[in-house]
């Protein structure tokens, strides 16, 4: 089955930015935060979603990535 991957620690190693460092500038928790770093999500917040485009400065298409298996 596929699933959609979110490409939040590519752009975090790219950037040299640290989970810690986001978190806490964009008031995400930090648990929430890891499962979707992992992957390990059910739906996706659209207003997180939002926020990390706006701090990356990318579209939704340069965070998340569909993948086949």
């Amino acid at each position: 089955m596929a699933h959609l991957h979110i490409k939040i620690n590519e752009l975090l190693n790219e950037r040299n930015i640290s989970k810690n460092t986001i978190c806490k500038e964009l008031d995400i928790p930090r648990g929430n935060f890891n499962r979707y770093c992992r992957d390990e999500f059910q739906r996706i917040d659209a207003g997180l979603i939002c926020k990390l485009c706006e701090y990356f400065d990318c579209s939704v298409g340069d965070l998340i990535e569909y993948v086949k298996d």
